[in-house]
């Protein structure tokens, strides 16, 4: 295949690529998340983090791209939907406290390892068209604002429960992103928050996590409690966390944009080894 140094058109051939591999949108975005970095490290002061000390131990470079891969001017930021219909239904799961709630991401494959072969075919692809292109692809597994860089590449907002939102596809999607230095045409960024005057996410919280708009207290929140921390859970939250036991949906649940959201159909986020219906031990 020849080289393409039409920016643009390459820009279009790795949109259409990635939607063939799955992934459902594709932005661009600079390196630039100044705007960004007051709001986390005041969230790293307030201990909201909780044990999670990986979230400080790379200091600036989780809000500065181009110290983490020097050479970096662009980001490709994208999205897969992983939500699927054919799961049992999740708020009547929560309803029964027999039942064992595990939230819906972790109902199938190892999420890192197949989006990183996705990804990995995407570079693939991208190399036959520029070739030398230097790159490094992430999903959830280094120093990276997955968020604020999703919303800068203009894949959705960051909503009350701190999560990317995208009007027309809800939140139930993972993202990944590959540093580059292929200097491609910017996509414009969501601007505003669609929340509006909305905050079910906030009073629906079990542990009442959300303590502010786009803030969570990881230390009340069922997903660190049950994944991250290491300690025994603060008796205190132990009655609230229900039938939870890997990981809490709620705030996605309630969301009205999730009304619109969008499912999965890709084989591989179907729910394995019945995880979506086993019961509890007496």
């Amino acid at each position: 295949m020849p080289c393409m140094h039409d920016t643009t058109h390459l820009k279009d051939a790795i949109r259409q690529k990635a939607a063939n591999l799955g992934f459902a949108h594709l932005g661009v975005t600079d390196t630039d998340l100044s705007a960004y970095e007051a709001d986390y490290f005041n969230w790293l002061g307030h201990h909201y983090h909780g044990e999670m000390g990986y979230m400080v131990r790379h200091g600036v470079k989780r809000t500065r791209p181009n110290l983490l891969v020097p050479g970096t001017v662009r980001i490709l930021s994208l999205r897969m939907p992983y939500y699927s219909r054919e799961a049992a239904n999740p708020i009547e799961q929560l309803q029964q406290p027999e039942q064992a709630y595990i939230a819906r991401y972790a109902l199938n494959r190892d999420y890192h390892k197949l989006i990183r072969k996705r990804l990995k075919e995407l570079v693939a692809f991208i190399h036959q068209l520029a070739p030398g292109f230097n790159y490094r692809i992430f999903t959830d597994s280094a120093p990276v604002l997955e968020r604020p860089i999703g919303e800068k590449a203009g894949l959705g907002f960051i909503g009350k429960n701190s999560l990317l939102i995208h009007p027309r596809a809800g939140s139930w999607f993972f993202l990944a992103e590959i540093f580059t230095d292929l200097d491609l045409p910017l996509d414009p960024p969501f601007e505003k928050s669609g929340c509006g005057p909305c905050t079910a996410c906030m009073a629906e919280c079990p542990t009442g996590a959300i303590v502010a708009d786009g803030v969570v207290d990881a230390r009340r929140c069922i997903s660190y409690l049950t994944i991250e921390h290491e300690g025994d859970i603060p008796e205190a939250l132990r009655p609230l966390m229900g039938n939870r036991i890997y990981g809490c949906d709620d705030c996605q649940l309630v969301c009205p944009w999730n009304r619109f959201g969008e499912c999965s159909h890709d084989p591989a986020w179907q729910p394995r080894h019945h995880l979506d219906n086993i019961r509890l031990l007496d």
